[in-house]
């Protein structure tokens, strides 16, 4: 394993809790791009187990979340982002290629990393929007629990995607690291 795929981004570490939680969900998303590495767009979008996700369902869902997380940790005013309750973000549409989704996703993490750096700090906190299971009062989350969420989703899908790559294929990210 080489440390430089680990640091395929230009910006400098922050310093401090943000680097720290920043490089570990950095780390989480090297785990879930193992898991896509060789794979054609058919491959992609192959169902390999009882469950409807695919590899690039996954990776469509996990940049959607960090688009739609970075937009409510960023903007603070509670409204419902585009595409959050889109539930086409789970699978691969015709047309789409991995290449595509995995560049949307390079642009996510980049657009999430900068609006952590823009932060006072994470305990800034904002309204969550509402959405058919919220409760009915205004929910608020800090910063550092919405990237705290990101982290879980990308770790469980993560773990997800390996589970339909080794039934794909054999490969596992363990054996691939």
């Amino acid at each position: 394993m080489t440390t430089s795929s680990h640091h395929h981004h230009a910006a400098p570490p922050l310093p401090g809790e943000r680097g720290e939680l920043l490089h570990a969900l950095a780390e989480q998303r090297e785990l879930l791009l193992i898991t896509v590495r060789g794979l054609t767009d058919a491959q992609a979008a192959r169902h390999t187990t009882v469950s409807a996700l695919t590899l690039g369902g996954i990776l469509k869902h996990l940049t959607r979340g960090e688009q739609v997380w970075t937009r409510i940790m960023v903007k603070g005013d509670g409204e419902l982002p585009d595409g959050m309750l889109d539930m086409e973000q789970y699978r691969m549409a015709d047309g789409e290629t991995l290449a595509g989704l995995l560049e949307e996703y390079a642009a996510a993490a980049r657009r999430t990393e900068e609006g952590v750096a823009a932060l006072a700090d994470l305990d800034r906190t904002v309204p969550l929007p509402r959405t058919p299971w919220s409760p009915p009062e205004t929910v608020h989350w800090s910063a550092r629990r919405i990237l705290l969420h990101v982290m879980r989703e990308t770790a469980q899908h993560a773990g997800h995607a390996d589970i339909i790559r080794e039934a794909l294929d054999g490969a596992s990210t363990t054996a691939q690291r």
